[in-house]
This record gives C-alpha cells, structure tokens and sequence, in this order.
C-alpha cells in the first residue's frame, strides 16, 4: 500500500485527530498514485497515523477513514459505520428522519446520508469517496430495506475532484415528492429538486423552540424558504405569519406546506427580495411580535467572510427595529466560515447600531443528529439565537 508521510513541523493538527491532510503537509510519498485510492499516513518518523484516501487533484491530498492500523477500508468498513451511525441516532431519538451520516463527524469524509423516513440521499463530495458508492448503497439495502435512494450529487464542490455533476436514482424509480413528519406538521420534500438534499433537517429541533414566543402574535419570517419555521408558528398559536423568499417556487411549496397543515388562513406567503422588504418595511415602521431570519449562507469562500458578515449584520439590524418593545428576533447562520463568536459579535454590533438591548433567550447549535466534534471546527457551523429585544 502507498505510504504518506507528514511534514515533521505542521503534523500535529492531524495528530489531534483532524481527518484532513493538505498537500502541504506531506514530506513524501511511498508508492504509486492513483486519486481515489486508499493510502496509509505515516508521521515523519514512521509512525502509523492512519488510513485513507487520496487525491492528487484535490487541495485535501488525504482524507482518514481510520486511525485502526488493523482495519481494512473494504464494503463490510461502510456496513459497519452506517450502522454504528444508525445506533447513535436511534439511541438519540432520531429514527423518523434524520442526518444518518454528517462526513466528518461519522468518521466518513465528504459523505453526506438523509434519512427521510423509509427514503435515503446521498452525497459523495469527495472521488475517494464516490468510488466505493456502490458499497454504501449496498449496505443502506441491508440494513433498512428502504424505499427509495437517490443521488444529489449536483454540487460543483465535485469539481474540485475531478467528478462530474449528476443526480439520479440510485435504487429502483419512485416519486422524488414525499411529504415528513417533523414536531406534529407534515412538509413536503422534494429529493429531486429542493435545495441540498431536499429539506433542511438541520433546523428541525431549533423549529420547536419558538413555541412559547409566538404564541397570539404576529410573526414575520425572512427567507422562509418553503415555509417550515412559518408553518410551525401558526402551529404553535401566530395570530399571523407573513414568510417572504425570493423563490416563486420555494413560495408555492410554502403555501402548500400551510395548507398541508390546515394553516393557509394564518400563513401567508409572498415571492419578492427579503433585503427589500426588511428595508422598505424599517422606513415604513411596521412592526411585528416576532421576527426569523433563517437566510441562506451569505459565502463559501474566506475571501467573502466580510461581505457575509456585513449582511448579516444588516438584515439582523433591520429585523430589530421591526420588533415591538419587547419582541422576540429568531435568528440563524449556517455558514461555516462564520464562526459562533463572529456570529454573536456581528449581533451586538446590530444591537448597538440599533439601539437595542438584547436578552439571550436560547443559543443553539444544529440538530443533534449533524454530531459535533469538538476537535474539528468546521463541524459546529450552524448557530441559532433567540433573543428578546428591548
């Protein structure tokens, strides 16, 4: 087998357990080449770190599998890690639907897993990854007998891989819309087309913590997407919703989500540009119970940090002044090169700007099923505040 070994001065974060090795910090290699291919890490001195795959082409040269010299990277490897996945999510609660497997966080890098009840999606983001697609697939037959599987590999980080973009059925055909279950509300998912995988399960439990600040109030929800915090709070008792999206289609599915759920008197929806209406309604002095700001990732590049930054900033400062005294801003970031300290600062300096107090009424992470590891970063990405605003 190809042996990789690190740079003796910039191994140590990999030593800590970070799955990723940049081409940078390898001293030599051992062996042929092949991208996708599985190697084994050694530290400069010759001691076994781990066991992965490799791409030439990929600024992540190595991504671990294992740290078990004696573990073999073979179909019986991906059986064994679904379903310790599976374990830990049904010991968790999460058995309906759920992130099966979060890349990292599962010990299986650039492999992302949805569960949505008896139906399954899957990213293979990386090529070492992709390659043994056929054994994960396998093993999703074997241990859930499932419905349905389907491919939502149309996400250009492919690219950086040397992989193509493509989408499709990984199983038999079946109908890609399904309606879930989630906190006593149906939704509809569409696997085919909806963004990422369908839905963001993400958010599912945060969803639930809105529950006591909406009750007989009026809420709006920039960024509704199709509708889920919106439907949840006239679930939860919303004299009225207002969700607003820049997606004519993510809009009908909100308002067939509300109707779904016997709520389309009290859920409205409407299609026009959030960052103008938050402006427009700021000079108008509308003013609402509740405000959520759920807004896509403002950037996917280091480069752009400050742009997103500053948007944040700019929708959380408008979403506070449309607050009644006393009122409540939900708010959230899922990207991940905002880290939860920039996120809260970035809130302050709205509230200051504004002239509001803010009383913290919970901060969250994602849901408990996207597993945290502390020891890698990037694996805390999404950050969900409630705050009552003064």
């Amino acid at each position: 087998m190809t042996k990789v070994f690190l740079k003796k001065k910039i191994q140590n974060r990999v030593l800590q357990g970070h799955p990723w090795i940049f081409g940078n910090e390898v001293g030599e290699i051992q062996g042929p080449v092949e991208a996708g291919d599985i190697v084994d890490v050694f530290t400069h001195q010759g001691f076994f770190v781990g066991r992965g795959y490799i791409n030439p082409q990929s600024q992540i040269l190595v991504r671990l599998l294992t740290r078990d010299k004696n573990e073999i990277i073979d179909a019986a490897f991906f059986h064994r890690r679904l379903q310790k996945a599976w374990d830990y999510r049904r010991k968790l609660g999460y058995v309906e639907n759920c992130r099966l497997i979060f890349g990292e966080a599962d010990d299986m890098p650039a492999l992302i897993i949805d569960k949505f009840n008896d139906y399954f999606v899957l990213q293979t983001l990386a090529m070492g990854m992709d390659k043994w697609k056929g054994a994960i697939v396998d093993a999703l037959h074997k241990i859930f007998s499932p419905k349905g599987i389907y491919e939502r590999n149309d996400v250009p980080v492919r690219e950086l891989e040397g992989l193509s973009q493509q989408k499709g059925f990984l199983s038999d055909a079946f109908d890609t819309n399904i309606i879930i279950n989630e906190n006593g509300l149906q939704f509809h998912v569409d696997i085919e087309n909806g963004q990422k995988t369908g839905y963001f399960l993400d958010q599912q439990d945060n969803r639930r913590e809105i529950e006591r600040i909406v009750k007989g109030g009026d809420v709006l929800e920039a960024f509704c997407y199709t509708g889920t915090f919106s439907c949840h709070a006239g679930f939860y008792g919303a004299k009225s919703v207002l969700g607003l999206d820049i997606s004519e289609h993510a809009v009908n599915t909100a308002r067939r989500n509300a109707q779904l759920n016997n709520l389309q008197d009290i859920c409205k929806f409407e299609a026009r540009n959030a960052f103008d209406a938050l402006k427009q309604w700021t000079k108008e002095e509308q003013k609402f119970d509740v405000v959520i700001l759920d807004p896509p990732a403002f950037t996917k590049s280091r480069e752009n940090i400050s742009k997103a930054v500053t948007g944040y900033k700019e929708i959380n400062l408008r979403g506070m002044k449309l607050l009644k005294p006393g009122g409540f801003l939900v708010t959230a970031s899922c990207t991940n090169l905002v880290p939860p300290a920039l996120f809260l600062e970035t809130i302050d300096q709205a509230a200051r700007d504004a002239k509001k107090r803010l009383r913290q009424v919970t901060f969250q992470t994602q849901a408990k099923d996207h597993p945290i590891l502390r020891n890698i970063e990037n694996t805390t990405y999404l950050k969900f505040l409630i705050v009552e605003v003064s």
